[in-house]
């Protein structure tokens, strides 16, 4: 069956996935599709184009976890410092009659947005996007880091584990996924997840509660709090509470992606850096 005949419609939503049909799941009966958990852009986005400054004293830890705004999907990102944020790759392609593609969209057709409610009491805009070659449908390289245009000052930021995951780790996930039966508006919410499952190249597996519009958010190490991995695919329920079967990317590679997203932030041409490459 091809990827196209794969593709899930969501009828609640207006969601737009791609179902990952290769992770070597070693349960049985199969599992539930998973696929990416963005959820269609223009639904539930506030309009509000909010100076920075005068919002600061809003601003708590949790506003760390933003809400990343594109064209065509909602995601879910984290800040990693005042001006880099880092979400899932898959959230950041262009899509052609449903399909991701590898080509990245345009950094003014994104928008980050602050604040853990409904309407955002802050945006701020996007000027450069890196990306590894290959992340672009979910699982293994679906990271991305955002450069803002402005730096963020003031707002809380979060870190990188930059040790490997580990089978048991205890982590949750945070993001501003709704899914059809949920019963308010799209709000930051931290999600239900169990211990980390099986750890692959590039990814790892736990049982978690996700919704559309949740990719992209991090899972957090319940004890350090740090940044373990980044909400990708999902077997996503009609009910929010329903855990299920979860694809994480892995983060303990990331370091050189957010270092290059530091030189761009300074001033350096993405064209002049060396091409990133997919080690994990």
């Amino acid at each position: 069956m091809t990827r196209a005949a794969l593709l899930f419609l969501s009828a609640a939503l207006g969601l737009t996935g791609c179902i990952h049909a290769a992770l070597p799941w070693a349960t049985s009966p199969p599992p539930a599709p998973v696929r990416p958990a963005s959820a269609q852009a223009g639904a539930d986005v506030g309009d509000l184009d909010a100076l920075l400054a005068p919002n600061v004293a809003f601003a708590g830890p949790g506003d760390a976890i933003v809400r990343v705004v594109g064209p065509q999907v909602t995601c879910s990102g984290v800040l990693l410092a005042e001006n880099l944020v880092l979400t899932a790759h898959h959230c950041v392609v262009r899509r052609d009659h449903g399909e991701f593609t590898e080509r990245l969209v345009a950094t003014g057709s994104l928008e980050v947005q602050l604040g853990a409610d409904y309407l955002p009491w802050g945006n701020v805009g996007v000027k450069a996007i890196l990306a590894p070659p290959c992340g672009e449908a979910g699982g293994r390289g679906d990271v991305a880091v955002l450069v803002l245009e402005r730096r963020l000052v003031g707002i809380a930021t979060m870190s990188l584990q930059v040790d490997p995951p580990r089978a048991g780790e205890e982590i949750s996930s945070a993001g501003f996924g709704r899914c059809a039966l949920s019963p308010e508006g799209i709000r930051r919410r931290e999600r239900l997840a169990g211990p980390i499952g099986i750890v692959y190249s590039g990814t790892f597996e736990a049982q978690a509660s996700v919704c559309p519009g949740d990719s992209g958010g991090p899972a957090l190490d319940r004890i350090t709090g740090e940044v373990v991995g980044v909400v990708s695919l999902s077997a996503m329920d009609h009910d929010e509470t329903t855990s299920g079967r979860s694809v994480f990317a892995r983060v303990d590679g990331a370091p050189k992606l957010v270092a290059y997203a530091r030189l761009v932030a300074d001033g350096a041409d993405p064209a002049d850096l060396p091409p990133l490459a997919c080690d994990r």
